[in-house]
């Protein structure tokens, strides 16, 4: 049992060691230290080797300048006690006012009831496609295209669609594979737009579209019909909208039985 225990200690100690990026002044910088200052969505590890150098040489220079700091008698200032002052009462704030949102109760009756009653305003979706596109200057050029694509088996013609346009496109997104993104009717030129919406998901256009940028070549991804956002989706961002609505009932009921003068 002696040398489970000893072994285990002994890999602890050794993970714990490599979680060590740097010690100052005897204080230790460690990776799990930098994660949560850099945040969740990015990760120490998957930095590049110049930028993880940068991190931690600020994280280093801010330790030394906080060991400075802490060693030259700062927190006994009256400077250093105001700001600490304001710092305990925002935080007291914060979360307090987390906490008072989180009292609140919202019922999936409240919140469908607030979905219904702004469905229209809110929560309707226009019809919308995601599409890519190889962009020429001449119709020639998008007919050679467009017969070279006739001759692409289905299950390969987004792939192929994609080279194309990489190789030809003459558009800001042809480095990209023609990649437009999901866009509703307004947002395209209406001779792009009409083509666009009337194509299936996985269809090409079988003749060039010309618009005042030269002529293109559509193909079409993926396709949303005109309609609402379900109510199961867009559910727990009322519910907290809700709670927020109710947050500012309780301030002006604060602020009814304050005695406040303006001057």
């Amino acid at each position: 049992m002696k040398k489970l225990i000893l072994g285990s200690m002994f890999v602890a100690s050794s993970l714990f060691a490599g979680n060590v990026l740097a010690v100052v002044n005897g204080e230790k910088v460690t990776k799990s230290e930098i994660n949560q200052l850099l945040g969740p969505n990015r990760n120490y590890d998957k930095l590049p080797a110049k930028i993880k150098r940068k991190v931690l040489d600020d994280i280093i220079t801010q330790a030394l300048l906080i060991q400075k700091a802490e060693n030259s008698g700062i927190e006994k200032t009256k400077e250093y006690k105001k700001e600490l002052n304001k710092l305990k009462k925002q935080l007291a704030l914060k979360v307090f006012l987390k906490k008072k949102v989180d009292s609140f109760k919202v019922s999936d009756n409240e919140a469908r009831n607030f979905y219904n009653k702004n469905k229209e305003i809110m929560f309707k979706q226009q019809a919308q496609v995601k599409a890519r596109h190889i962009l020429v200057k001449t119709k020639q050029e998008a007919e050679k295209l467009i017969a070279e694509l006739k001759k692409v088996p289905q299950k390969n013609l987004e792939k192929k669609f994609i080279e194309l346009a990489k190789a030809n496109s003459v558009g800001p997104s042809g480095k990209m594979g023609g990649e437009l993104g999901w866009f509703t009717k307004g947002k395209m030129i209406p001779s792009f737009s009409e083509v666009a919406f009337k194509l299936k998901k996985g269809q090409i256009s079988l003749t060039p579209v010309k618009t005042r940028f030269g002529y293109h070549i559509i193909y079409v991804e993926d396709k949303k019909q005109a309609g609402y956002v379900p109510f199961n989706k867009i559910k727990n961002r009322i519910k907290q909208q809700l709670k927020l609505q109710k947050l500012q009932d309780y301030i002006k009921t604060l602020k009814s039985k304050a005695k406040i003068q303006y001057k």
